[in-house]
């Protein structure tokens, strides 16, 4: 029976309808490994990761792509907006937040607003990032007790494989429970390729999962640990950068050559070294008999070298899912309607990341975090928080609002869809990054003050100055002496 169920597959093979199936001669060469991701990233994982360094320190475009894509990913900052009912208690959490938001860098390098924009450069680059929250002593000075440490992924052995008393395991420097479950992190104390750092090479530090957020935007089911997102642009953009080199260098050295004199003295030189020969503009040279000046002709990059650079640039600007106006600031082939087309799908991309990647591995843990740690250390008072953690832990996340080619009419689309009900105003601020609340409180704050020193800065004819023209007209009408009722 077998033998028998062989045959057929092998049979099927040769005759099945799908041609990627086949193994005759076009694709006898194609061998795809079935190998787990897991298997394949523990093998070329840390190469690709170091590629993908080297090209944003030493290729242009990879670098364009790089930072275009972090600073559309996440601007100024995903910011968040307490959705507490109670307006004092919101008042107070947004309020320290605000003052914590600077002090959250363990570095002190930057804020957490530029550690997502870290993080968001490392996951593009290494296809992943490391945060560890460090709690700090109370006299340390902070409005929360509490620091976030940034651990690039070299800092996590992907070699570190080994089973564990209990049932437990350790893969690729991620400690597992019997069933599954990420319960630590075995750090290394220095990064391997530092060598100014100090201390005990390979020495290994065990972190507690709670401890760690692990960002990753995994691609496979049971995936552990992330991939670089150039993994595959890196081949195309290495060998353009190499064939641009060549370009560069075949042109400088063809330019180098002026003149070529050819004489039938063969051991008399052209001049002496203390008199080179000077080329100036309508120079008449004298020559010897048998003499002859020859001008060099080097051969042109000739028709193809641009458009070979664009299609080359347009699979890169593929594999890396950045437009190619970002990665080349090439604007020549652009117009308004592909250009929209193209940054229509990259934000939308950018959207599923920031709502699936982003805010539920990196913010939503640290707003828990910090809530938690700000109420046990009394920097927030908040009444049965322990109780009722859920509800006080309400948030909304705003990602950055992003301009548009034309905003004049998407403004105006924007607001026939609010007057047909189709969306509220709420959701239109949401999606530009504002707070419903705080905007209204502003304007009202605003139309107060106008009204205060007797301004208005509304355009003339809208509804909004309309309506404030009827509730300012005179109601009392006995000034009117015009006598309807006798003729």
């Amino acid at each position: 029976m077998a033998m028998i169920t062989g045959l057929r597959r092998r049979i099927g093979a040769l005759i099945g309808g799908f041609e990627a199936g086949l193994q005759g001669r076009r694709l006898l060469r194609f061998q795809a490994s079935r190998a787990h991701v897991n298997t394949l990233i523990a093998q070329a994982g840390p190469t690709i990761t170091a590629r993908a360094r080297w090209l944003v320190r030493n290729n242009g475009y990879a670098l364009n792509a790089l930072e275009s894509w972090t600073g559309n990913a996440v601007g100024d900052g995903v910011k968040p907006t307490s959705k507490v009912e109670i307006e004092a208690g919101k008042a107070a959490i947004q309020a320290l937040w605000q003052e914590w938001v600077a002090e959250a860098d363990a570095e002190g390098l930057t804020d957490f607003y530029g550690l997502q924009r870290r993080a968001a450069r490392e996951l593009f680059l290494a296809g992943e990032v490391f945060f560890r929250f460090r709690p700090r002593l109370p006299q340390d000075g902070l409005s929360v007790p509490l620091q976030l440490q940034m651990i690039p992924a070299e800092m996590l052995p992907i070699d570190d494989n080994r089973d564990l008393p209990g049932g437990g395991m350790i893969r690729q420097g991620v400690e597992f429970d019997p069933i599954g479950r990420r319960v630590a992190y075995h750090f290394l104390r220095r990064h391997p390729g530092d060598v100014t750092e100090t201390g005990q090479a390979g020495e290994k530090v065990r972190v507690p999962a709670s401890e760690v957020i692990h960002v990753i935007d995994p691609v496979e089911a049971g995936q552990v640990r992330g991939v670089s997102r150039f993994a595959p642009a890196i081949v195309k953009l290495f060998f353009l950068d190499q064939y641009d080199d060549a370009e560069l260098e075949r042109k400088k050295v063809s330019s180098m050559f002026a003149l070529f004199v050819t004489s039938p003295q063969v051991d008399a030189p052209l001049d002496s070294p203390d008199e080179p020969l000077a080329v100036e503009p309508g120079q008449v040279v004298r020559l010897d008999p048998g003499e002859a000046i020859d001008t060099p002709s080097p051969p042109d990059s000739g028709p193809t070298y641009e458009p070979f650079q664009y299609r080359t640039l347009l699979q890169v600007s593929a594999a890396l899912g950045v437009p190619y106006s970002y990665v080349s600031n090439d604007l020549a082939k652009a117009n308004f309607a592909n250009s929209r087309l193209s940054i229509i799908e990259f934000r939308r991309r950018l959207s599923a990341w920031q709502h699936r990647v982003l805010i539920p591995q990196l913010c939503k843990p640290v707003w828990a975090r910090w809530m938690d740690t700000a109420v046990m250390a009394g920097a927030l008072d908040l009444p049965d928080y322990a109780a009722n953690r859920r509800a006080w832990l309400k948030a909304e996340w705003l990602p950055p609002k992003w301009d548009w080619v034309d905003p004049l009419k998407d403004i105006s689309a924007e607001v026939a869809e609010i007057e047909a009900g189709l969306k509220s105003r709420s959701m239109a601020m949401a999606q530009r990054g504002y707070d419903a609340d705080r905007v209204d409180a502003e304007i009202a704050a605003d139309r107060a003050r106008e009204a205060k020193y007797g301004l208005d800065f509304r355009r003339p004819g809208s509804p909004a100055q309309g309506a404030a023209q009827l509730v300012d007209a005179p109601s009392d009408t006995s000034a009117d002496t015009t006598d309807t009722t006798n003729p």
